[in-house]
């Protein structure tokens, strides 16, 4: 009953829309994370707190270069198998969002730890900095998937001379 009260009733969107919805998650958790990360690590080393921070940016565009790309590619390939008019939050499985829970409950108990935030701000310079780097795979697959003649000007599928 409550299972197909859901089906009727969830959200759903185009393929498009749903990597839309994945690449702007990715943007903006991405982007809090670092501009955090850094702020709290600029915040107790002021000057040198941006060459402390530069290893971790490294290290997280590494990641995004071999772990988080992957993950970007698999989760545009889960959405474009599944096509359109399929639940909005569905461009990540069930575990995916499993994990990115579990994430989330970590950052707020290294937080509210006796960590110093500058420590745990590098962390969060790693991830958010890998994060942001591979959304652009997001944004890739999401202009690719633009429909025809959307850049023209003239309307009726001639370029602009």
């Amino acid at each position: 009953m409550l299972r197909r009260w859901l089906e009727l009733h969830k959200p759903t969107g185009s393929a498009r829309t749903q990597l839309l919805m994945a690449e702007l998650m990715w943007t903006s958790v991405g982007s809090i994370l670092l501009g955090l990360g850094l702020y709290w690590v600029v915040e107790r080393y002021h000057g040198p707190g941006w060459a402390y921070a530069t290893p971790f940016l490294v290290l997280g565009l590494l990641k995004a270069l071999f772990i988080l790309d992957r993950v970007a590619r698999r989760t545009i390939e889960r959405v474009r198998t599944r096509g359109d008019d399929h639940c909005l939050g569905g461009f990540f499985s069930a575990s995916s969002w499993l994990a990115i829970v579990g994430m989330i409950v970590l950052g707020q108990v290294l937080r509210a730890s006796p960590i110093p935030r500058a420590d745990v701000g590098f962390l969060y310079v790693a991830v958010g900095s890998g994060l942001l780097m591979s959304s652009r795979t997001f944004w890739a697959a999401w202009w690719r998937l633009r429909p025809q003649g959307a850049t023209d000007r003239m309307g009726d599928g001639r370029r602009p001379r």
